[in-house]
């Protein structure tokens, strides 16, 4: 984590992969994906120049997601254990690219205002190939002129980095591109708000 970012490919076993894959094409025939916005609370808003996915958020239902959310609580304790980050709680998303998607370059956390520390992205794509496009882009930080790298979005790859830190970007898909989006937060609890809220 010293470049504040890490790759871990395979990090996640295939049929747990091919369950969560199986689970998001079957509630996107379902019509349960919504167009993803950007911005948060009153300034939330749908930007197609900024951002062409569609989202449904993880809530547990499933026996997939439940493993999947085991897995990573797993992973919070064990980064809390080594970094001291102060991780939480979890909130996570299924994101479909369809064909023509992307996400351009930006931040998942700014002005300290949604206590996300921890971005972490799985990939459930099957087989992806280099031509299909949609590859992770990260930055080392907001005025870098070069990437630090790029993520093919390869089934059972996990990719971890500081929500604050690492601006990163979501490349043209090609093919239909599935993943699974989360975001480790801190405890912003103060004495007029409760977080999470109840």
């Amino acid at each position: 984590m010293a470049r504040h970012f890490a790759v871990a490919p395979g990090y996640f076993p295939p049929h747990l992969i091919r369950a969560l894959r199986r689970e998001a094409l079957l509630r996107d025939r379902r019509d349960e994906f919504q167009v993803a916005g950007i911005g948060r609370r009153q300034d939330h808003q749908h930007n197609r120049r900024v951002r062409r996915d569609r989202t449904r958020w993880l809530d547990g239902s499933t026996l997939a997601q439940c493993r999947l959310l085991e897995e990573l609580e797993q992973l919070r304790l064990a980064v809390n254990r080594a970094l001291f980050l102060g991780l939480f709680d979890l909130e996570a998303h299924f994101a479909l690219y369809d064909p023509g998607a992307y996400y351009r370059r930006h931040l998942d956390a700014f002005n300290g205002n949604n206590g996300r520390v921890l971005s972490v992205v799985l990939y459930l794509n099957d087989r992806w190939q280099a031509e299909e496009g949609g590859r992770l882009r990260i930055w080392p930080d907001n005025n870098a002129l070069h990437p630090a790298t790029e993520v093919m979005p390869s089934a059972g790859t996990l990719v971890c980095f500081l929500s604050d830190r690492i601006p990163h970007e979501v490349l043209e898909a090609h093919r239909q591109r599935i993943s699974i989006a989360g975001w480790f937060r801190c405890n912003t609890t103060t004495a007029e708000r409760l977080d999470p809220p109840r």
